[in-house]
């Protein structure tokens, strides 16, 4: 199945199941689904971004967190969130949650994320990184406090999404680097 056709979850504001949509029209309509993002540090505090492949249907070619995705019907989120790492970047890793909100920001040309959105985190310590082209390009480590001015400063080579998660995500993240780091 192509990834445009599958269908994603739509939820209301408490995150309760609504029904079903194709991914390309959940997009296009800006409707509400299920997602999550993974952020993962490495024992400096830098970020892992990965670059997402030219082939894909919207954001191709921008940085993004590390790994985020939509979870299938009946599948925790924590364990959809490990497959998408393996399946995008080749390697397992462990991961903890750390939050979830709801946000919504236009991806151009026309199309709208808005995702109850869970996020993960993790440490990336080295294991061996291996992409699928299809969906990453390349990965690049990058010093958390680099990265927000990168946003702050409106990068275009970052992904819509990953501004807005980030920025949201700020005290959060730091906080998670101080204790675990």
């Amino acid at each position: 199945m192509s990834s445009c056709l599958m269908n994603l979850i739509l939820v209301d504001e408490h995150d309760q199941i609504i029904g079903y949509e194709e991914k390309l029209k959940t997009h296009e309509l800006g409707l509400l689904h299920r997602a999550f993002s993974i952020y993962l540090f490495d024992d400096q505090g830098r970020i892992l971004l990965q670059r997402r492949a030219m082939t894909k249907y919207h954001a191709p070619g921008l940085r993004a967190n590390t790994c985020c995705s939509h979870s299938f019907p009946d599948e925790l989120n924590l364990n959809a969130a490990q497959r998408r790492l393996e399946e995008e970047l080749g390697f397992h890793n462990t991961i903890t949650y750390l939050t979830e909100f709801i946000y919504r920001t236009p991806v151009p040309p026309n199309l709208i994320e808005h995702e109850y959105l869970h996020v993960f985190v993790g440490r990336y310590e080295g294991e061996k990184i291996n992409p699928d082209p299809s969906e990453v390009m390349a990965t690049e480590r990058v010093d958390i406090h680099e990265f927000t001015h990168r946003i702050q400063a409106d990068d275009p080579s970052i992904a819509p999404w990953t501004k807005i998660t980030r920025l949201r995500l700020k005290n959060a993240i730091l906080q998670h680097i101080t204790v675990n780091f």
